[in-house]
């Protein structure tokens, strides 16, 4: 096909529309399925498609459709010209968070939803109470679900995320990885050692996607486990409480229940690198009112509670991880209240970098204080 010379009159746009699924789904019943059509009407469109750019664009190798070098090249470009289509046509306005009725799905793992996303529904019940989040867990196919706006932002570690530079994105914030066991563990000390680490009774993790990032960190460094119940990162707290068994629990979820398990948190064993948390969008929410207005919301509410633990960074360096003596107390984390609204954090990533952690055990007990509603 010679670009120089395309006659968009004599081009049915629609097969644009019809690439993109079929690029997506790598199968023509499925891309059929997708857009409401026939089998053989997507097999005819992409018979036209490859007539069109003279290239076969896809082609069967086994049971598996594989695209071409020049299909792989196109589909970003077709994806964001259907991206700005779609902008024009939905015709944006103004968004009153006050009166808007909206719900935005945002895929987001237990930890997150209770670090981040419980103190967010308080908030929107308030500025706006019509505007709702659904939660979606993690899964393999979260890069595809939000290419095809089946979620308006992931908030993954980036660690996890490898496609992230292909989206819109911001950095959030920096967890570090604690040890934690029950306080009346009578096996473990002051300190724990590798050995205790590798030995004891351990609380393994997954997620959506396999294998967590404290896992896979583990296995790098070759480190054994001896491995007695697999969960959820944000069910680690609650399992380890009251039990014989070790884990790995993100610092901001440990401070976050401290009001109803009891913990001991101690620096593990290991040098484990903290996970750095990202918002990833598409280029087509970029500018939608509503969407800008909910990262802003998200932005804010991090910088809130940095600031109540007394973590906040100073303008200019926000985007850099927090350091690991950086720890916010129970106390101030269950402060009730929130600080005034902070600055909008530049769209950056953390540098790459390790951390260590700092020779200290911390308690956790139950309190009546709790997180703001």
């Amino acid at each position: 096909m010679d670009t120089s010379r395309v006659d968009l009159n004599r081009v049915d746009l629609n097969l644009l529309v019809a690439f993109d699924a079929l690029i997506s789904e790598r199968s023509v019943t499925h891309a059929a399925q997708r857009l409401s059509v026939g089998q053989w009407a997507m097999s005819s469109t992409l018979a036209r498609l490859r007539k069109l750019f003279d290239d076969p664009l896809l082609f069967r190798d086994g049971r598996k459709m594989i695209a071409t070098p020049l299909a792989e090249s196109l589909a970003k470009q077709v994806r964001d010209v259907l991206d700005q289509i779609e902008s024009i046509l939905a015709g944006r306005t103004d968004f009153d968070p006050a009166r808007t009725q909206r719900t935005f799905t945002i895929i987001a793992s237990d930890v997150l939803s209770v670090i981040l996303l419980k103190p967010l529904r308080a908030r929107l019940s308030i500025e706006a109470p019509n505007v709702h989040v659904r939660v979606s867990p993690p899964a393999v196919d979260d890069a595809e679900r939000l290419r095809r706006n089946q979620a308006d932002i992931v908030i993954t570690p980036r660690e996890a995320f490898t496609d992230y530079q292909s989206f819109r994105h911001t950095f959030l914030f920096s967890d570090r990885l604690l040890c934690a066991v029950d306080p009346h563990n009578e096996a473990v000390g002051e300190n724990l050692s590798l050995e205790q680490f590798s030995t004891l009774p351990y609380l393994a993790t997954s997620c959506g996607r396999g294998t967590t990032t404290a896992e896979a960190q583990l296995d790098q460094l070759g480190i054994p486990r001896n491995v007695e119940f697999t969960t959820t990162f944000g069910m680690v707290p609650t399992l380890v409480s009251g039990s014989r068994m070790i884990a790995l629990v993100h610092e901001r979820l440990a401070l976050a229940i401290a009001g109803r398990a009891t913990l001991r948190l101690l620096p593990p064993p290991m040098p484990l690198q903290p996970i750095h948390l990202l918002m990833l969008w598409t280029s087509s929410a970029e500018t939608d009112p509503g969407h800008t207005w909910i990262r802003r919301r998200i932005l804010s509410l991090v910088a809130e509670l940095d600031a109540a633990a007394g973590t906040q960074q100073s303008p200019g360096s926000s985007s850099r991880p927090a350091t690991a003596t950086s720890r916010p107390s129970p106390a101030a984390l269950l402060q009730p209240g929130l600080p005034p609204e902070p600055q909008h954090r530049p769209a950056q990533d953390p540098p790459n970098g390790k951390t260590t952690t700092a020779p200290c055990a911390t308690v956790l007990r139950p309190t009546p204080r709790h997180l703001p509603r």
